[in-house]
C-alpha cells in the first residue's frame, strides 16, 4: 500500500480495487494480492465505530467504497459494509456540517469549502464540480453490484443514485456532454469527458439493472457516448476533453480536444463496458 498497510487515506485505497480484480481472476487466488488492502481496511474497520470522517471529499467514496464493499462479500463479512457505511454516512450527511450531499439538488459538493456561504461560481451560483459528482456516481454503480439486498443501506444507496441521475439528466447539454458546473452552465462552459463517461456508467448501470425507466435513461446514456466517440475520441483512439487533476471547474483549464488523462480514459472504458453489458434494443 502507498503509506503503508495502516493508510486512512482512500486514495491510497484505490488500488486495492486493481489487485482485487487480479485475485479474482486467478483460478488459484494468491492471497498475497490482496494481503495489503485487506489488512488496511481490517484496521479501519476496527475502529469505525469511533472514528469515521476520513472521507472529507467526494471522490473518496469512489476510492475507497469499493474495496471495503468487496472484501466484505469475499469474506462474507459485513464489518467491512458495516465500516463503509459508517464513513459514507459522515460524508453524505455530517461532513463540513451539513454534509456533502445537496438534498435539494440530488448533487454533491466536493468539499465543504463549497458548501452554501462558501465558494461559488463567478455568477454566484453554486460550485457542483462534475467529475467530482462522477466519483460518487461510479462508486455508487460499483457498490451496488457487489452488495446484497439484504444489506439494509442498499436502499438508501439506490436511492441516492437514481436522484442523482435525474438531477443529471436535467442539465444534460444538448451535445450530450456535461459542463464541468453543473450548477452554472455559464461557468467554463464547454465539453469534458471524465465527468460526462462517469455519468454514462453511473447512467448504464442503472438501466442494467432496472433502478431507472429505459424509455427516459436510456437516450441519456446513448447522448453521452455518442457525444465522446464522435468528439472526443481521435482517429488513433486517443481520448480527450478530459479535465486533468483538480478540485473544481476552474482545475486544469483549459480543456481541449488534447486535454487527457488516465482517470478520463479509465472512466470511458467503465462505460463503454456498462453499456456493452447492457446490450441493444
Amino acid at each position: 500500500m502507498h503509506n503503508g498497510v495502516t493508510t486512512r487515506h482512500a486514495d491510497d485505497h484505490c488500488a486495492g480495487q486493481a489487485y482485487l480484480d487480479l485475485y479474482a481472476l486467478d483460478a488459484a487466488p494468491d492471497q498475497a494480492k490482496i494481503a495489503a488492502i485487506e489488512d488496511s481496511l481490517h484496521r479501519m474497520a476496527d475502529t469505525a465505530a469511533e472514528r469515521h470522517d476520513d472521507w472529507w471529499w467526494d471522490d473518496a467514496l469512489h476510492m475507497a467504497m469499493p474495496p471495503f464493499a468487496r472484501l466484505g462479500a469475499l469474506r462474507a463479512d459485513p464489518a467491512y459494509w458495516d465500516a463503509m457505511h459508517a464513513l459514507y454516512t459522515h460524508t453524505k450527511g455530517a461532513e463540513g456540517g451539513p454534509g456533502l450531499y445537496d438534498p435539494g439538488s440530488g448533487l454533491w459538493y466536493r468539499d465543504k469549502r463549497f458548501l452554501p456561504g462558501g465558494i461559488s461560481s463567478p455568477g454566484g451560483r453554486p460550485v457542483l464540480w462534475s467529475r467530482g459528482n462522477g466519483w460518487v456516481a461510479g462508486a455508487h454503480a460499483k457498490v451496488l453490484a457487489v452488495l446484497p439486498g439484504t444489506f439494509a443501506p442498499v436502499r438508501a444507496y439506490r436511492a441516492a443514485l437514481v436522484r442523482q441521475l435525474a438531477a443529471l439528466r436535467a442539465v444534460q447539454r444538448p451535445d450530450g456532454f456535461w459542463n464541468v458546473n453543473l450548477a452554472d452552465p455559464a461557468h467554463l462552459p464547454g465539453p469534458e469527458t471524465s465527468g460526462t463517461a462517469f455519468f454514462t456508467y453511473g447512467t448504464a448501470y442503472a438501466l442494467r439493472a432496472g433502478l431507472v425507466p429505459r424509455d427516459r435513461y436510456r437516450p441519456v446514456a446513448a447522448r453521452a457516448w455518442h457525444a465522446m466517440v464522435h468528439t472526443a475520441v481521435h482517429p488513433d483512439g486517443f481520448l480527450g476533453l478530459v479535465q486533468d487533476v483538480g478540485d473544481r471547474p476552474e482545475s486544469s483549464q483549459p480543456v481541449t480536444h488534447d486535454s487527457t488523462a488516465d482517470f478520463g480514459v479509465g472512466a470511458f472504458l467503465l462505460a463503454g463496458t456498462e453499456l456493452a453489458a447492457l446490450g441493444g434494443g
